[in-house]
């Protein structure tokens, strides 16, 4: 089986045991026979990079990111090309909080550069 999804329709990759389920912009869930190193290792090769590991077993695309709720260890996608409603997922606040310090300091680079 051959599966061809665009970067851009990738919203999260999330860990499920031996496999890892693609959520999609348009609601859907594609399960792959791939752990999740493997869409880290083939995320890293790309030449604009907006995926990045949060905790051990999800993998989240940067541009879709809504809200980190760190109160609540839920994390909230949104964007123009979401097509489905997405309900938040539970993370861990430790690895909500390491994404939000990254994003933070990625925009402090960004506005100074």
């Amino acid at each position: 089986m051959l599966v061809r999804v665009a970067e851009e329709e990738i919203v999260f990759v999330r860990a499920d045991g031996n496999y890892s389920d693609l959520v999609l912009t348009n609601g859907k869930t594609r399960s792959m026979p791939f752990q999740l190193h493997y869409f880290e290792n083939a995320f890293q090769e790309l030449n604009t990079n907006m995926f990045v590991r949060v905790g051990r077993s999800l993998i989240v695309n940067k541009r879709y990111i809504y809200i980190i709720n760190l109160t609540d260890g839920i994390l909230i996608f949104s964007g123009q090309e979401i097509k489905a409603e997405l309900s938040p997922i539970r993370v861990s606040r430790e690895a909500l909080k390491a994404l939000k310090e990254q994003l933070q300091q990625e925009a402090k680079r960004d506005n100074n550069g």
